[in-house]
């Protein structure tokens, strides 16, 4: 049976590694105004300015995936939350929500237009951001798979999606299960 879609939809957190349970919490970090858009499910990283951006491949220093954020509408003056933030956005204390636990496991979409193999568990890859899309947001961020290697990257993959509309490795656009292999509570380096 073929996979249910070939759309990204970023990374969906599931449960812990050794499936524990989430405790709900999310990280809230500081964004800069007048960001590049975040979607809802966007894998946001640490810029050296001290704020969260939306990741881009090869990003280090990742935190985890987007769930939403807070901020005074600078035109209204009304608290407003959304589940993504919108380009442009020229608020100044806006904040950002994010699972950002380094042993979160999440499920992302590979971007492999053939089969995909059960000995792809274990390596590495980077994701292939494309912008989210409107009118609900949601990230299309996928696992690049042209990238696969045992390498150091973003993300590990840890297993197949438990999805039977998404588990079947014979069709294109395979779901993985992944955990962020570059997190920014995991790198021994600074920004």
């Amino acid at each position: 049976m073929a996979n249910s879609s070939s759309t990204g939809f970023g990374l969906k957190p599931l449960k812990k590694v050794g499936q524990n349970y989430d405790a709900g919490g999310l990280g809230e970090y500081p964004v800069a105004a007048n960001a590049t858009a975040i979607y809802n499910q966007d894998m946001v990283a640490m810029a050296a300015t001290g704020t969260a951006a939306v990741a881009a491949a090869a990003t280090t220093h990742n935190l985890g995936s987007l769930n939403g954020v807070f901020y005074t509408d600078a035109t209204t003056n009304k608290p407003t939350f959304q589940n993504y933030l919108q380009g442009s956005n020229t608020a100044t204390d806006i904040v950002a929500f994010v699972t950002d636990d380094p042993n979160q496991v999440y499920e992302i979409r590979s971007n492999n237009a053939g089969a995909s193999a059960q000995t792809d568990v274990g390596n590495t890859a980077e994701i292939s951001y494309l912008a989210g899309a409107s009118p609900n947001y949601i990230s299309r961020t996928t696992l690049d798979d042209s990238t696969l290697n045992t390498t150091t990257q973003q993300l590990k993959i840890v297993g197949v999606s438990r999805d039977e509309e998404n588990d079947d490795l014979t069709s294109a656009n395979v779901v993985w299960r992944v955990v962020i292999n570059e997190h920014f509570y995991n790198t021994q380096t600074g920004i």
